[in-house]
């Protein structure tokens, strides 16, 4: 099953609002004052599942967070119309399935409580760098209150909770399946190509941060200079210590840079120091801050981490490759059983030659009434 792509960028981090409404219909004014005694529909009702709802506006919802993660929110009104036709079903899909994921998971006890709705927006905060008032601002962006977040929040969590319970204990995993996984896939268990490195920076400033201008010579020179002196063995800590332009904490340390992951470098040192056994210096390096020379002191290159050391991060890795098609598994038999009452002819067309499409066969989805 995949999650309505809502939940999905709540999660990482609320997508920004889309530039126009997903159906790139005019927005209905804000409805009229009601009289007392009177009523009026406010929510137009698409389905029900085992009594359980799906809005319009849920709806609608989700589709401009699906073409807003697809950047597709700005097309011509024709494109548009054929992406929202094409992503439709898939929507309607995974939001009748969440509803039954979800319905399975309370009646197996599980709740999502104050506290976990807490953590949950401190990972966010976290992991975006964000404050309190950041956050408020990015749910104002995307159009949403903390309640619809906490309400995306816990149908994501409930329905993990289910996947763990359900299907993660029935789920067997071999020695030998262990095994050949290890042998095919080797890239996941490389230990990074790392390197320590001393670093020495004459700084240009920045009104003569351009080759040629006399302060940007005199720096060359200097580095040169120093260069020079490191590569006839003069002790390159105390040269970043007597000479270097860094702060007082870098040279302080004597310019120790690492270990460093060789992916993360920027590209132009990472160029400098591939040559370089350990003890070796590089050539002067111009970046946007100056000049820079680089001391070498330590490379450790990739290796394949033991079978037993990464054991578990194979049976994981496993475990979440099998968990779409257990989910699928496990949602025919909540289906089968399920009452799915659809009030638009048109959307139940699409649900079914969806839900059948899937399944490999034709016909009407089980358990779906008119």
């Amino acid at each position: 099953m995949k999650r309505s792509a809502c939940i999905v960028l709540m999660v990482a981090g609320l997508a920004s609002a889309a530039a126009r409404p997903a159906a790139a219909q005019t927005p209905a004014p804000p409805p009229e004052p009601v009289p007392p005694g009177s009523s009026t529909i406010v929510e137009r009702v698409l389905v029900r599942v085992n009594g359980e709802i799906l809005t319009q506006s849920e709806l609608t919802q989700r589709q401009a967070a699906s073409l807003r993660e697809q950047q597709a929110t700005d097309l011509p009104d024709d494109q548009l119309q054929a992406r929202l036709t094409e992503i439709t079903p898939i929507i309607l899909e995974d939001a009748v399935d969440e509803l039954l994921l979800v319905q399975r998971a309370r009646e197996m006890g599980v709740r999502f409580s104050d506290a976990q709705f807490t953590q949950a927006l401190e990972n966010i905060k976290k992991q975006n760098e964000w404050t309190d008032e950041q956050l408020n601002l990015e749910l104002t962006r995307a159009g949403l209150t903390r309640e619809q977040l906490r309400q995306d929040l816990e149908r994501t969590a409930l329905v993990q909770a289910v996947q763990a319970r359900e299907i993660g204990p029935s789920m067997t995993i071999t020695q030998p399946e262990v095994r050949q996984y290890y042998r095919e896939n080797p890239e996941q268990f490389m230990t990074p190509e790392t390197v320590t490195l001393r670093q020495l920076l004459v700084a240009v400033p920045a009104e003569a941060n351009e080759p040629g201008q006399p302060q940007d010579a005199a720096a060359r020179a200097r580095i040169e200079d120093l260069r020079t002196k490191a590569v006839g063995g003069a002790d390159f800590a105390r040269l970043v210590a007597d000479n270097s332009d860094s702060d007082a904490a870098v040279k302080a340390n004597g310019g120790l840079v690492g270990p460093v992951r060789v992916e993360d470098l920027n590209p132009a040192l990472k160029d400098a120091i591939l040559s370089l056994q350990p003890g070796e210096v590089s050539a002067p390096i111009r970046t946007q801050g100056g000049y820079q020379i680089l001391k070498l002191e330590a490379r450790a290159v990739a290796e394949l981490r033991p079978f037993e050391a990464v054991r578990s991060e194979i049976e994981s890795a496993i475990r979440n490759a099998r968990l779409p098609s257990e989910t699928e598994r496990m949602l025919e038999r909540l289906r089968s059983s399920a009452v799915i009452e659809w009030k638009d002819d048109d959307l139940q067309t699409m649900y079914e030659k969806r839900v059948a499409e899937r399944a490999g066969a034709t016909g009407p989805t089980a358990g779906t009434a008119p």
